[in-house]
């Protein structure tokens, strides 16, 4: 797949945002005293944690099952891998358009998202120890069972994430520097999509955690580049091996990366309940903890994602109470 078929034109975005508006309203960008104290500059949080399902995937999820009813109106049932919150998006989306939804998760996933992920309506299937493995499980029964397979990057995909960023760019264009939580990479894509459409200037930082290296390396070697994961408080970035067509979309879109340690996105989990009182589930602090730690940051205002908000009490309690 070229990577112009992968990256939606402005229109497009445009477009899906109706398909993401008969569940959602726009999420909120906000400034918070405290979080720009401690960043030193102007910073606007946008609040995908305030979705429908706690996280921004619901999005793509959303416009993806719409396009697939037109498209192919004989699947009855869809499949697809996740650790939690892209398997809420295709469940919501799947039980709006009236089919079913089969998910692949690995062992030892949150119990908090795959209970979320069951209330949805999906049907869980736990296969393998981390999220590759569970997505070439739903590969495998993909085709044996003629399922529709979900990617987790996908054109489709993107354009409905991308109508987060629409929100964000569009409301705030003096934003000089953007902080994207990076796993498959459907957010960055949207987000580069956006800020390409709009004729802006605002440089995208990618951010992953020091324990999910292979999205980094990947776009530093120009391939795809397998990786262990071992993250445990950011597990919604936990991709072993990245989609090409996003690593080359990323490639030429993200100005640069940003790894934060664990004990970072814990850190940053907690400034975010003091100074706001919302929840950040790891993943969803890892733009906040990269903003904290960037000595290189362009002068003006910055935004971060706050992409979702879906942890477990368990972890929790001990990322508050300092224990992890």
């Amino acid at each position: 797949m070229p990577e112009q078929a992968l990256m939606p034109d402005l229109a497009t975005i445009r477009e899906a945002s109706r398909h993401v508006y008969d569940v959602l309203t726009p999420t909120p960008q906000i400034r918070w005293p405290q979080l720009e104290a401690a960043a030193g500059t102007e910073l606007w949080v946008k609040h995908e944690n305030h979705s429908p399902v706690g996280a921004f995937k619901v999005r793509g999820g959303l416009v993806y099952m719409e396009s697939l009813r037109r498209r192919e109106p004989a699947v009855t049932t869809v499949i697809s891998a996740t650790r939690g919150n892209h398997g809420q998006s295709i469940a919501i989306a799947a039980r709006k358009h009236g089919l079913r939804a089969v998910i692949v998760v690995p062992h030892g996933n949150s119990v908090e998202k795959n209970a979320a992920m069951r209330s949805q309506g999906a049907e869980l299937i736990e296969h393998g120890d981390d999220y590759q493995a569970a997505m070439d499980h739903a590969v495998a029964l993909a085709a044996e069972h003629d399922w529709h397979m979900v990617s987790g990057v996908h054109r489709v995909l993107i354009t409905g994430v991308a109508t987060l960023h629409l929100e964000l760019l569009e409301a705030q264009p003096q934003i000089a520097t953007l902080y994207v939580p990076v796993g498959m990479g459907s957010s960055i894509c949207g987000a580069i999509a956006v800020r390409d459409g709009l004729g802006l200037a605002t440089e995208i930082v990618g951010v992953t955690s020091t324990e999910a290296r292979a999205t980094v390396l990947s776009v530093a070697a120009g391939q795809v580049v397998e990786a262990p994961v071992t993250a445990k408080i950011a597990d919604g970035v936990t991709c072993r091996k990245p989609n090409a067509e996003a690593v080359e979309a990323m490639r030429k879109g993200v100005a640069r990366f940003i790894e934060v340690p664990e004990a970072k996105v814990a850190e940053a989990m907690r400034l975010y309940f003091a100074a706001t009182h919302n929840v950040a589930e790891g993943a969803g602090a890892l733009g906040l903890a990269a903003l904290l730690m960037d000595s290189a940051r362009k002068p003006g205002p910055a935004a971060v994602i706050l992409s979702g908000g879906n942890v477990d009490t368990s972890l929790y309690s001990q990322v508050l109470s300092h224990a992890v």
